[in-house]
């Protein structure tokens, strides 16, 4: 069904009736459709056996990322931690990552490169760290507030290392004394000192603290009842109570909700249905918004809603099983033929460029809908690249095996709790 919608001509709006949007909208569907019929046998299915996955040009593109970076970065001097996560997750995703000695195809460095390039990571993001307030900056201090949002980055980044080194350099008591400082009354976080509220605070707090074994009632108190009240009508979630249904602050409220144990506050059914609507007829990626373009970052913040729904629901059986929401095979068909560069990387969609972002969050998609697709038949993509990917945990985007090593290590260490 999908293959023919592919190629069904859509009705045209009057002449001069159309909306940017609309005309925005039709034209990326063109352009999929063109990348797409290169690809398909019109008298069987979409010939997924020639939708690879350019490894080794993700992992070269990648790794030239912890170098210099070229002038067109300056702008995320204050997102650098965020490029060291982007760029080291991504590693991982593709089993190519530093700091494991038996890491998979594609891994070019030796392992005493790969622990000079661990330390040396481990060490900027300590420079991030404001040791006095605690948290991370978005650059080298001084000269930058502590931000939950690198915090964030930093404390995955120092994750997926997973070393002992690199779990040392969090300053636990710090981080703690910070997450609280950031807790305003109604129950959300502040972004930085005197900053904005929004979902994405509840979330990077909450992720961190679990992450970090400082989860505790000071910490979660309130929090479940303000992400409930960022729930809209549509059912997705906003950034704050009031605010319209957003890809992202959706991820971030549900998997803060999961994080507190709380989901189940949440209205399940019309978040679902939202969710569900976000996947594109023609493209097979998702859109963030009601009427917004389809974009691959939104392979993950959407589309690891799925997992994440179907666990809850299993759990309450407040859904009965009527088969995949998620149309995974069409997601791997967008990531791999329209946002994947054939020289490394991903970008947004057809006609933009590839950046660190989109190839993090691309690969994470790409994750979780070949794990969803192996339940999914008929789907004809070589099994040797899938297994090549790392399992992703959903709830905090760090790979399974690194989560696991985290929240073992952290919850060994001292409890925090009375520590003002």
């Amino acid at each position: 069904a999908r293959t023919m919608a592919l190629f069904s001509s859509r009705p045209c709006a009057a002449a001069g009736s159309a909306t940017a949007s609309e005309m925005e909208q039709l034209s990326t569907e063109e352009a999929c459709a063109e990348l797409y019929a290169a690809e398909v046998d019109m008298d069987s299915l979409l010939l997924r056996d020639r939708f690879m996955l350019q490894h080794n040009a993700h992992v070269a593109y990648l790794s030239a990322g912890l170098g210099t970076l070229s002038s067109g970065y300056k702008s995320l001097d204050a997102s650098r931690p965020w490029l060291c996560y982007w760029i080291l997750h991504g590693l991982e995703v593709l089993s190519s990552e530093l700091t494991d000695d038996s890491a998979g195809t594609g891994t070019t460095m030796d392992a005493a490169k790969r622990k000079a390039h661990c330390s040396a990571v481990v060490a900027f993001l300590t420079s991030c760290q404001d040791v006095e307030g605690g948290g991370f900056c978005g650059g080298p201090r001084p000269g930058q507030l502590a931000h939950l949002a690198p915090t964030y980055a930093a404390v995955n980044a120092l994750c997926t290392i997973g070393t002992e080194e690199a779990y040392a350099a969090i300053d636990r008591k710090a981080l703690r004394r910070f997450l609280l400082r950031m807790k305003a009354e109604d129950g959300s976080f502040r972004m930085h000192e005197d900053g904005e509220s929004d979902v994405r605070g509840s979330y990077c707090a909450l992720s961190v603290a679990t992450l970090c074994g400082l989860m505790d009632d000071e910490i979660a108190a309130g929090a479940i009842d303000w992400i409930c009240a960022c729930q809209t009508y549509e059912g997705g979630i906003g950034a704050t109570p009031g605010e319209e249904a957003h890809g992202g602050y959706t991820f971030c409220g549900l998997a803060a909700a999961i994080l507190l144990g709380g989901v189940s506050k949440l209205r399940l059914g019309p978040l679902l249905h939202w969710l569900a609507q976000r996947q594109m007829t023609v493209e097979g990626g998702f859109q963030g918004r009601t009427n917004k373009l389809v974009d691959s970052c939104y392979s993950f913040w959407q589309g690891a809603c799925f997992p994440l729904m179907q666990a809850v629901l299993s759990n309450t059986k407040a859904q009965p099983d009527t088969g995949p929401i998620l149309n995974c095979t069409a997601l791997l068909d967008y990531l791999l033929v329209c946002a994947q560069v054939k020289h490394g990387g991903f970008r947004d969609k057809p006609g933009k460029g590839r950046d660190f972002y989109h190839t993090c969050y691309s690969l994470s998609g790409l994750a979780v809908a070949a794990a969803g697709a192996s339940s999914q038949p008929p789907l004809c993509v070589p099994s040797s690249w899938v297994a090549s990917l790392r399992v992703v945990n959903p709830v905090h985007n760090i790979s399974a095996r690194k989560a696991e090593r985290a929240l073992s290590y952290f919850s060994s260490q001292p409890n925090l709790t009375s520590e003002s």
